[in-house]
């Protein structure tokens, strides 16, 4: 059973920022952006045909400057968030913006990638995120089960909570709250938990990790020392209501559960350099991404602290109908109780196609077992879950 092929995108300038378009179900879209000081900075909507194992694509121009972060709206396919760096008086400002992309670009295009004659388009401005009392701009992070009208910047040492009014012209800072302590403290990545009524954050600051509560605005839980050195990023596991996952210049993805946050509950030490990123899957909690400048992902099974650590519930027939397995009325018992024995936690693959630094690695919002990652040289991969594992955890 051979596995499918890694399907390689290649921009003309160096990035670091990605994302899924969360909005999108059904069809697998990535948007990239770019980081270019001599050029018009771009953001690249990639459509993968999963049919075909190609790629087509859309290119649209980021006239602010050069993208540092973007996050998609979870409601409007078409509205995103971008982190860009703004030269002004010899000054260089992060800045943050929320942008709509033309509509007959919000469903995907039709062009190949080497279609160099394909029209370039821009973004249509919504607002901007006001950071001039605040500081610069690290992150956006979008309220994951909203109405895209909830969204989070870390400005510095400020955490800022923004309401977006009619029809995303206007944010209003509703709420914020500041790093206190010290020398000069800057969050440097933010996590929005899809758990209690979404009303906690988890944000990053030098090798600390800090809950807040987004009602009150206070901290609700501190990780003194999580890594060695800086913590990179953060994920919340959107099926286990108290754990998270970090990453950091220690090298190591660490797993915690917030109600006890004296030590970590498990530790991979896999990678040889800065981990930039961490991802938990979506669907099947157990598989999670990580990205490193060492240039690798390593796609990990973490099946003992998974929501379904003996297993998953399975069609008590042998599952003949895949497409079945979901209905309601079929009877489901516990995989123990087959033949099959549950997997132990494991590295299942590294993936080596970038030659340069991993900056981001994320799981489609379409496909479960499907990812892209993209490193500074402006290489995005599209790699699947093994398919040996899938059928594992499906059957």
């Amino acid at each position: 059973m051979e596995d499918d092929a890694p399907v390689i995108y290649g921009l003309e300038f160096q990035a670091r920022a990605l994302t899924p378009q969360i909005a999108e179900t059904d069809a697998i879209r990535f948007l990239v952006g770019t980081q270019s000081l001599k050029y018009d900075n771009q953001i690249h909507i990639i459509d993968f045909d999963d049919e075909n194992n190609i790629i087509n694509k859309n290119v649209l121009i980021h006239q602010a400057g050069e993208i540092w972060h973007i996050s998609a709206s979870p409601a409007d396919k078409g509205v995103l968030a971008t982190c860009y760096n703004k030269t002004s008086d010899s000054k260089v400002m992060t800045c943050a913006a929320v942008w709509r992309m033309p509509k007959e670009l919000e469903s995907g295009s039709h062009e190949s990638p080497d279609d160099s004659s394909s029209n370039t388009q821009t973004l249509e401005l919504l607002c901007h995120l006001d950071n001039t009392a605040h500081g610069n701009m690290a992150c956006v992070i979008w309220e994951p089960m909203g109405d895209g009208k909830k969204l989070i910047s870390l400005a510095d040492n400020h955490l800022l909570l923004w309401d977006l009014q009619e029809s995303s012209s206007n944010a209003v800072l509703s709420n914020s709250a500041a790093l206190e302590g010290k020398g000069q403290l800057k969050f440097t990545s933010g996590r929005w938990s899809p758990h209690h009524n979404c009303t906690q954050v988890a944000t990053a600051n030098d090798s600390a990790i800090r809950g807040w509560d987004t009602r009150s605005m206070r901290q609700i839980y501190y990780i003194e020392n999580a890594h060695g050195q800086l913590v990179r990023d953060l994920d919340f596991n959107p099926n286990k209501q108290y754990y998270l996952a970090s990453c950091g210049d220690d090298c190591k993805v660490k797993f915690w559960d917030t109600r006890n946050v004296t030590e970590p509950v498990k530790t991979l030490e896999e990678h040889s350099h800065w981990v930039w990123n961490v991802r938990y899957n979506h669907s099947h909690d157990q598989l999670v991404l990580s990205g490193s400048s060492d240039s690798r992902i390593i796609l990990s099974n973490m099946v003992s602290i998974s929501s379904e650590p003996f297993g998953h519930l399975v069609d008590d027939d042998e599952l003949s109908d895949q497409e079945d397995h979901h209905q309601e009325e079929k009877i489901f018992v516990y995989t123990p109780f087959r033949t099959k024995e549950p997997l132990q936690d494991s590295i299942i693959a590294t993936y080596e196609e970038h030659e340069d630094s991993v900056y981001a690695v994320e799981w489609s919002s379409a496909d479960p077992w499907l990812f892209a990652s993209l490193s500074y040289d402006g290489r995005l991969v599209i790699n699947r879950v093994p398919r040996a594992l899938k059928y594992h955890i499906l059957l």
